[in-house]
């Protein structure tokens, strides 16, 4: 999954980015409501974190624009804790969760994995496809009660693909949605980090579509031959 966060305060900012890529997300940043409105628009994001005061175009212009553009990627919004306000207009511009400044980082992360499961129609921190459980809190993967160890791009990209399951998902999207902007970029790595997958789970789980892309069937999860 691939986030941005926009936050005109530097410290937050980084910790903010830092424990979001801990939990396994590629993540952007901005520093200001111009450069966050250009990088929400132009950039394929799974969630997005936005402050609501932010100089040269503040959170709710941003938002309210994004969304006039057909933006639909939820976002949370960063509020002040005087500033009821900035949740009301925040929501009518647009958002769809809030967390109120300061806040525990724990709660910022419980915030994006349930909106990320909400908007991908999940209802639980768990998402199951035949023996094969991902666990969104922990960052863990299992199959068959099993944990099985993953690196962090193999993790990325089998949430990504069980976080859509039943559709199937082209290696272009599956690269936009794993790097951040910053990352060289080489859409031939997923074939790579596919076939580590499919050998660490030693499951018929991810299926090839010929000439689209990556398939995970709601009903697939049985044993390779």
């Amino acid at each position: 999954m691939r986030l941005l966060v926009v936050e005109d305060d530097r410290d937050l900012n980084r910790q903010v980015v830092s424990a979001l890529e801990e939990a396994g997300y590629a993540v952007d940043k901005a520093f200001d409501g111009e450069e966050g409105a250009f990088l929400g628009e132009t950039e394929p994001y799974d969630c997005i974190i936005l402050d609501m005061g932010l100089p040269k175009a503040d959170g709710v212009s941003v938002l309210s624009g994004w969304r006039r553009a057909q933006v639909k990627t939820p976002v949370i919004i960063l509020t002040a804790r005087d500033r009821w306000s900035d949740k009301v207009n925040g929501f009518d511009a647009g958002a769809d969760d809030y967390v109120t400044k300061p806040f525990h980082m724990e709660e910022l992360l419980a915030r994006v994995r349930a909106l990320l499961r909400r908007t991908a129609g999940h209802a639980t921190s768990q998402i199951s496809v035949g023996p094969v459980v991902l666990d969104t809190r922990s960052g863990r993967v299992f199959v068959n009660g099993s944990p099985v160890k993953l690196t962090s791009h193999e993790y990325r990209l089998l949430s990504y693909l069980m976080h859509h399951t039943g559709r199937v998902v082209s290696r272009a999207e599956l690269t936009e949605h794993l790097y951040d902007q910053d990352f060289d970029r080489d859409s031939n790595t997923i074939e790579v980090f596919v076939g580590r997958l499919r050998k660490k789970l030693a499951v018929d789980l991810i299926q090839t579509v010929r000439g689209l892309g990556y398939l995970i069937d709601a009903g697939a999860g049985g044993s390779q031959p």
